[in-house]
C-alpha cells in the first residue's frame, strides 16, 4: 500500500472532521470504521485518557479475520519498538541509585565495547575501518546517535549476553554523537547494561521494577498460554500483498509462549492498551503511580525532553529524541494535533502510544499490521488522533 500524499491527508482530515460527532467514542469509531471496511486493518483497540481518567476505550473490528473473532479491549499485541522507552526508564532508575551515569562509556559496564572500529569507507567487496574519535556512551545509545548496528541473534534462543557480544564486534556506522540512526541493537545493549549493573536478568528487572508496580499485568516477553489466546493476529498488506494476509511475526520464532526467546529491549514485549495507558500515566504524573514513586521527577524530565539538539531525528518531520522516547519538537502532519513536548513511541506493526503533557492526554492505538511504508505516519494513526483530539477540544 502506498501512503497518502500530504495533500490527500489534508483532504482526508477535512472530510473526517466534517463527520465528527461531539463525543469521542462516536468520533473515534467513525474514524476507524472506514479503515476496517477498506481492509487497511483487521481491527484495532483505541484508548484516550485525560487528567488521569479514561475518556474512551473501545475495540474495533476483528482480532482474527479467518475465525471471525471480534477484537476485545483486553486483546494483546506485539508492541515491538514501544518496548524501548522501558529501557530508558530502567537506565534512569539505576542512575538514581548511583550505579551508573548516562554519560558513562558503554565499555565501563561491558568491556567488550572498548576500542571499537568505525566504517570509514564501504564498497561492494571491501571496507576501510578507522578508530572513532571517542567511545560510545549510554547517552549515545539512548538517543540513537551511537552508530551501533542492529544484528540478528547469533543462534536460536540466544541469551541477551550472546546477542550483545555479537553487536560489540560490529564496526560503528558513524562517529558517536554525530548523527541519528535508529538502532534496536543499541537498545538491546542498554538492556544488557541493566542486567550487568543490577545483577538481574532484564526480564526480571522490568517486571519487578516497572510493570508489576504499575499493574501492567499483560506486559511480558513471555505470554502465558492464557495470554497467548488473546494475542491479536498480525496481518501483512503491501504492494506485493494487496489483501490482508495473516502472518507469524518474526519476534515469535516458534510458539508465542516460548520462554527461551531472547528478551530484547529493542522490541520484544507484548502488551495491552490499558497497560500502556498505565505506563504513560506514570510518566505524566512525574514518575508516580498510585502514590508510589518509581522515578524522580527530574529523571522523567530528562527522559522526555529533547536531547538531540538540531540533529534531524525520527520517522516524521518535526520530531526529536529524548532518552529512549520520541519527542514532538515542531507539531506537523501526523503530529499536528499534538502539543510540543508530547512524548511516546511507535512499533513496527503500527502500534502507537503518546502522552501530551500540556493537556495531560494519552493516546494509545493498538493494531497488528505489517507493510505500512511508515508505521509512525500511517493513515490509521492520523485518523485516530485527529478524531480524538477534535472531539476532546
Amino acid at each position: 500500500m502506498r501512503l497518502p500524499t500530504t495533500l490527500s491527508l489534508i483532504l482526508f482530515s477535512l472530510t473526517l472532521a466534517s463527520r465528527l460527532a461531539a463525543d469521542p467514542s462516536t468520533a473515534i469509531r467513525n474514524a476507524i470504521a472506514p479503515l476496517i471496511e477498506s481492509e487497511e486493518i483487521a481491527g484495532a483497540v483505541t484508548l484516550v485518557a485525560r487528567d488521569g481518567e479514561i475518556i474512551d476505550f473501545q475495540a474495533h473490528g476483528l482480532a482474527n479475520r479467518e475465525t471471525g473473532q471480534a477484537m476485545q479491549t483486553d486483546n494483546l499485541f506485539w508492541i515491538a519498538s514501544m518496548t524501548k522507552p522501558l529501557a530508558g526508564v530502567a537506565i534512569m532508575m539505576l542512575q538514581e541509585e548511583g550505579k551508573l551515569s548516562v554519560h558513562d562509556p558503554v565499555s565501563k559496564h561491558l568491556p567488550e565495547f572498548a576500542n571499537p572500529w568505525l566504517i570509514a569507507e564501504s564498497g561492494k567487496d571491501s571496507r576501510r575501518l578507522v578508530k572513532p574519535e571517542r567511545e560510545v556512551t549510554l547517552f549515545d545509545l539512548l538517543t540513537h546517535t551511537a552508530g551501533v548496528p542492529s544484528v540478528n541473534e547469533p543462534r536460536s534462543h540466544s541469551s541477551l549476553a550472546e546477542l550483545v557480544a555479537l553487536i560489540s564486534q560490529q564496526p560503528l556506522g558513524h562517529q558517536p554523537g554525530a548523527r541519528w540512526k535508529y538502532s534496536s541493537g543499541g537498545t538491546n545493549v542498554l538492556g544488557r547494561v541493566v542486567e550487568v549493573v543490577s545483577g538481574t536478568p532484564i526480564q526480571e528487572f522490568i517486571a519487578k521494577r516497572i510493570t508489576e508496580p504499575i499493574g501492567m499485568k499483560d506486559t511480558t516477553f513471555y505470554p502465558s498460554k492464557r495470554q497467548a489466546k488473546r494475542i491479536a493476529t498480525s496481518y501483512l498488506k503491501n504492494e506485493d500483498n494487496p489483501n490482508l494476509t495473516p502472518i507469524t511475526p518474526h519476534w515469535i520464532n516458534g510458539a508465542s509462549t516460548d520462554q527461551r526467546r531472547t528478551p530484547e529491549m529493542g522490541g520484544g514485549l507484548c502488551s495491552s492498551a490499558e497497560d500502556m495507558r498505565r505506563f504513560y500515566q506514570m510518566m505524566l504524573d512525574g514518575g508516580v503511580w498510585n502514590g508510589k514513586r518509581l522515578l524522580s521527577e527530574k529523571s522523567v524530565q530528562e527522559l522526555t525532553r529533547t536531547q538531540t539538539g538540531d540533529i534531524v531525528t525520527g520517522f516524521t518531520d518535526g520530531m526529536s529524541w529524548g532518552l529512549s522516547f520520541q519527542v514532538v519538537k515542531e507539531p506537523q502532519g501526523v503530529t499536528a494535533m499534538l502539543n510540543p513536548g508530547t512524548f511516546g513511541h511507535g512499533g513496527a506493526y503500527g502500534t502507537q502510544s503518546w502522552a501530551d503533557p500540556e493537556n495531560r492526554t494519552i493516546y494509545v492505538l493498538m493494531i497488528q499490521r505489517r507493510g505500512f511504508n511508515n508505521g509512525d505516519n500511517s493513515p490509521v494513526r492520523h485518523a485516530f488522533q485527529i478524531a480524538a483530539a477534535a472531539a476532546l477540544d
